[in-house]
C-alpha cells in the first residue's frame, strides 16, 4: 500500500534498501532474516518504485553497528543520499541502519534536509517533520539502549561465571585442560622442567636479559603455544621469558581484566589492549589452576622486573645492575629538585641531573664526580654490615650446584625430545614408497633435518657436562673462610677480582634503598643515605676542586700559612701542621708542600735560604728584564741563543743567561731584530 508521505519528487530518485548482520555467525545462521531483508525489494515497488530504481546495498554483512567507521555500506548510503540521489531507505528495522545515536541523528538531520524519506516493515517516515523525527529519534533511542541492555546481560553472565575462576580462558603453554575441563599441567615433563627452569633462572640471574644469554649460550629452546593449541620449541627470545615471567596463571591464579580497550577516536576497529597494573585488575581468583611457582615469588618477580625497568625519569626504578663503574647508578637522587640522577662517562665518571634540562630547557642542576661519592657509600655499607656473620659459602654452592643440574637436565630432556623426532622421522621415511620421490624426498630432508639438530644438541649436552666437571672445583681455604665470615671480610673480596662491578651494585642495593647528594659548597658535598629498613645516614664528602679559591677554609688557610711562615717555619712543616689541622689541597685531601710555597710566593714572603736563584743582579740583566725593555717575549730571546744567534754564557753562581745592563745590549738586540745584523755576541764583562 502507497503511503501519502510518497509523492512524485520521491519517486523521481532511487529508492535503496540496507540489508546488515550483525556478526558472520548470523550470515550464516539467521538465513531467514535474510531473506526477509531481501524481500524489501517487493515493498519498495509496492510504494511505487519502478524495477530499475531499487538497488541493494549489502556490504555491511557480518558487520556491527555499534559505529558507523568501518561500515563502507552505511559511509556509500551516506553520500548517495547527500547528493540527493536516493527518495527513501527502506531497513527491515531502522535498528539496520544504526545502533549508536551520534551515526543516527546526523543522518536524521541529512534525510530531513535533502527531503529522503526512511521506511521499515512498521511505516514510512519523514526525518523533515516533527512527528517523523519524534518517531524515528525514540526508535533510535531504543535501539541503542537495547544494544546496551544485551550486552549488559552477556557481561553479567560472563563477570558471574568469572568470579568463580570457572571462565573457559585461554591457557598460557604447560597449562592445558583435560577432558572434564579441569586445568591440569601439560603432561609433557619437558614442557614443565622448561618453564621452572625460567623461573629459577631469573630469580638467580635478576633479569630476563641474563636469562635469555643464559639460554643462548645453553642451546636451549622455549615452548610456546602453537595456532592449533599445540606445544611448539622456538629459539628464545625476551617476548617469551616475559610472557612466562609476567603470566599469574603460572602462579595458580585466575585473573579476569588484565587489559583494557583503548580507543583513541570512534572507530570500534582500532581499538588497542592496554595491559593494567596488577592494582587495577578486575577479578582475581588465587589457587584456581597448578602453580609452578607460588603466588609470593610471582609477586616478588613483578617488583624485580618493575625495578629492572630502566626508565628513570617516568617511573623512578633503580634499573638492573650493569657493568659501569658509577657504583650508585639507578640509586642516586639530586638533593636540588629530588629527580634521579644519570651518569656521565666522558671524560670523567659524574653524577649529574639533567632532568631540567630535557623538559624545560634550563639549566644542569648538578655535577657530582662519582669516585668520592661511591667510596664514602661503599665504606658506610661496610660498616653497616660488619656485625653481620654469615655463613654463605654452602648457599653459594649448592646455588651453584642446583642451577647446573638443572640447566643439563633441561638439555637432556630436549635432547630426548630431537632423538624421538628423528625416530619419527626415520619411520615416516621407512614407510613410504620409494618410487613416489616426490613424498620420499621431503620425508629424507625432514630426517636429516632432525638428525643434524639432534647431534647438535647432544654436542651442547657432552660440552655443558665436561664445563659443568671442571667447574666443580673446590674453593681454597682463605675463599672459604671469607664466606663463612663475609661481614668481616667483605672489603677484601670488594677490592680484588673475584666481584664484579655489577655484583657491587647488586651488594649495595640490598641495604641502601637511595642516595641523596646535594653540592652545598664547591668542596663539599652533602650525601644522604637511605636504609631499606628506612634509617638515615648523612655524611658531608669533600671532593677536588680546581682552585685554591674554591676551597670552603680558604682564606682562613692562607692565613694560618702566612703566620706560620713569618713565625720561620719550612713549607714541609706547615703543610703537615695545617694537614692535622683539617684542611687540605684543592686536588687532595691532606696539604701538599706546593700549595704551601703558592700561598707564601704569592703574598711575597720568601725563603732566602731555599730560593734557587737571585731575582735581581746589579749591573746585570736577566731574560724576562731583557725581554721587557725589548717589548718582545722572553721565548724569542731564549730560541736565538738555543740556535747560536745570540752568544751569551750561563752565570757560574746563578746558573741564568746574564746580560750587561748597558745601552748597547738594548741598541744590538733592536738591530737584530730589524735585520741590521745577523749575529750578537756578549761576555760577562761587556756587551758588543
Amino acid at each position: 500500500m502507497r503511503s501519502d508521505l510518497i509523492d512524485e519528487r520521491h519517486l523521481a530518485r532511487r529508492a535503496i534498501i540496507y540489508i546488515r548482520q550483525s556478526s558472520p555467525h548470523q550470515v550464516l545462521t539467521n538465513q531467514e532474516s535474510l531473506r526477509l531483508q531481501y524481500d524489501l525489494r517487493r515493498r519498495a515497488l509496492d510504494l511505487g518504485w519502478r524495477e530499475e530504481d531499487v538497488e541493494v546495498i549489502d556490504a555491511d554483512l557480518g558487520l556491527s553497528g555499534a559505529a558507523a567507521a568501518h561500515r563502507e555500506g552505511f559511509k556509500d548510503l551516506i553520500a548517495r543520499v547527500t547528493l540527493g540521489e536516493v527518495g527513501i531507505v527502506l531497513s527491515s528495522e531502522v535498528t539496520r541502519l544504526s545502533r549508536n545515536c551520534s551515526d543516527w541523528y546526523p543522518l536524521l538531520d541529512l534525510c530531513g534536509y535533502r527531503q529522503c524519506l526512511i521506511g521499515d516493515r512498521d511505516g514510512v517516515y519523514d526525518p523533515g517533520s516533527a512527528n517523523g523525527r519524534l518517531l524515528l529519534g525514540l526508535k533510535g533511542t531504543i535501539s541503542e539502549m537495547e544494544l546496551h541492555t544485551i550486552r549488559a546481560r552477556l557481561t553479567a553472565g560472563l563477570l558471574n561465571k568469572a568470579e568463580r575462576g570457572d571462565l573457559a580462558l585461554h591457557l598460557p603453554v604447560g597449562l592445558v585442560r583435560d577432558i572434564a575441563g579441569v586445568v591440569v599441567k601439560d603432561p609433557d615433563h619437558e614442557v614443565q622442567a622448561r618453564i621452572e627452569l625460567v623461573y629459577s633462572s631469573f630469580l638467580r640471574l635478576r633479569s630476563a636479559s641474563q636469562v635469555l644469554r643464559h639460554f643462548h649460550a645453553s642451546g636451549l629452546t622455549l615452548p610456546c603455544r602453537g595456532r592449533l593449541g599445540g606445544t611448539v620449541w622456538q629459539p628464545p627470545s625476551i617476548a617469551g621469558i616475559m610472557r612466562i615471567l609476567k603470566n599469574p596463571a603460572y602462579a595458580g591464579c585466575f585473573v579476569y581484566g588484565r587489559s583494557r580497550a583503548m580507543r583513541a577516536g570512534p572507530d570500534l576497529s582500532r581499538a588497542r589492549q592496554k595491559m593494567l597494573p596488577r592494582e587495577q585488575w578486575r577479578i582475581v581468583v588465587r589457587d584456581k589452576y597448578p602453580a609452578y611457582v607460588s603466588w609470593e615469588t610471582f609477586e616478588k618477580i613483578q617488583a624485580m622486573l618493575r625495578d629492572n625497568y630502566a626508565e628513570y625519569d617516568r617511573n623512578k626504578t633503580r634499573g638492573v645492575p650493569r657493568d659501569g663503574e658509577a657504583l650508585l647508578h639507578g640509586i642516586a637522587y639530586c638533593g636540588v629538585c629530588g629527580h634521579k640522577m644519570v651518569v656521565q662517562y666522558k671524560n670523567s665518571t659524574r653524577y649529574i641531573c639533567n632532568f631540567l634540562r630535557q623538559q624545560h630547557g634550563r639549566p644542569v642542576c648538578q655535577y657530582i664526580p662519582a669516585n668520592p661519592v661511591d667510596a664514602k657509600a661503599v665504606a658506610a655499607f661496610f660498616e653497616a654490615l660488619a656485625p653481620a656473620e654469615i655463613d654463605a659459602y654452602a648457599r653459594v654452592v649448592a646455588s651453584q650446584r642446583e642451577a647446573g643440574d638443572a640447566m643439563l637436565r633441561a638439555q637432556a630432556q630436549q635432547v630426548e625430545r630431537l632423538r624421538y623426532r628423528a625416530a619419527l622421522a626415520e619411520r615416516q621415511f621407512d614407510q613410504v614408497d620409494p618410487d613416489n620421490r616426490l613424498v620420499a624426498s621431503e620425508l629424507e630432508r625432514r630426517w636429516e633435518t632432525a638428525l643434524r639438530d639432534l647431534r647438535q644438541a647432544e654436542a651442547a649436552l657432552a660440552k655443558a657436562r665436561t664445563e659443568a666437571s671442571e667447574d666443580a672445583v673446590p674453593l681454597d681455604a682463605d675463599l672459604r673462610a671469607a664466606f663463612s665470615d663475609v661481614g668481616r671480610r667483605l672489603p677484601e673480596l670488594w677490592h680484588s677480582a673475584t666481584l664484579t662491578t655489577a655484583h657491587q651494585k647488586a651488594l649495595l642495593r640490598c641495604l641502601i634503598d637511595k642516595v641523596v647528594i646535594h653540592r652545598t659548597k664547591p668542596d663539599i658535598i652533602h650525601a644522604r643515605i637511605v636504609w631499606r629498613g628506612g634509617d638515615v645516614s648523612v655524611f658531608d664528602i669533600t671532593v677536588p676542586v680546581g682552585s685554591l679559591a674554591a676551597l670552603s677554609q680558604c682564606a682562613e688557610m692562607e692565613a694560618r700559612v702566612l703566620e706560620l711562615a713569618r713565625a720561620g717555619q719550612d713549607d714541609a712543616a706547615i703543610a703537615a701542621e695545617l694537614s692535622a689541622a683539617g684542611f687540605r689541597s684543592p686536588m687532595h685531601g691532606d696539604v701538599r708542600r706546593s700549595t704551601v710555597q703558592a700561598i707564601r710566593l704569592r703574598h711575597g714572603l720568601l725563603a732566602a735560604h731555599r730560593q734557587s736563584h737571585p731575582r735581581r743582579v746589579r749591573g746585570r740583566l736577566t731574560v724576562p728584564q731583557l725581554a721587557a725593555q725589548l717589548g718582545v717575549r722572553p721565548h724569542w730571546i731564549y730560541d736565538r741563543i738555543h740556535i747560536g744567534t745570540i752568544a751569551v754564557g750561563r752565570d757560574a753562581a746563578s746558573g741564568l743567561y746574564l746580560f750587561p745592563d748597558a745601552p748597547s745590549t738594548l741598541t744590538g738586540l733592536q738591530k737584530l731584530r730589524a735585520g741590521e745584523v745577523d749575529r750578537l755576541a756578549f761576555t760577562p764583562e761587556a756587551g758588543s
